[in-house]
């Protein structure tokens, strides 16, 4: 008598991984996802909470760009500039800060691709107040 298996066991042991893969992946996708946009919001913050702290320093004026939160206060308020190309994409974000001036600031983040990345974008604004968009356009496009 001959052992080992049969030819339908391993196809049936093969269904069984394939069905689990099925189920587990987008689960699995779906959470990369999440830890993208929460780290993207949290960025946002760090970036909110900097100038905020540069203007309360400051008599109420925000700095005029990115750079002088890092290099032109003492002591810095930012360790890192996010919205440098070096430093983009993070965590399949890109971050931009378009308009920043003594008045106040706005900044954005925004997902490298609208399905795999992320699924929405961020923007903080002066005084700290973070806004979603759920119609995603994507940095790349």
């Amino acid at each position: 008598m001959r052992k080992g298996f049969t030819l339908v066991e391993i196809m049936i042991v093969v269904a069984i991984i394939a069905l689990l893969a099925v189920i587990a992946i987008p689960g699995l996708l779906r959470m990369r996802v999440n830890a993208n946009e929460a780290n993207a919001q949290a960025t946002l913050r760090t970036i909110s909470t900097a100038c905020e702290s540069y203007a309360a320093a400051n008599s109420g004026n925000y700095p005029a760009n990115v750079t002088t939160v890092l290099y032109g206060a003492n002591p810095k308020y930012l360790n890192e500039d996010y919205t440098l190309a070096a430093n983009n994409p993070r965590q399949g974000y890109t971050f931009a800060c378009g308009t920043m001036s003594t008045a106040g600031y706005t900044c954005t983040a925004k997902p490298t691709s609208c399905t795999t990345t992320g699924t929405k974008s961020f923007t903080v604004t002066t005084g700290g107040s973070l806004a979603t968009d759920s119609s995603c356009t994507a940095s790349g496009s």
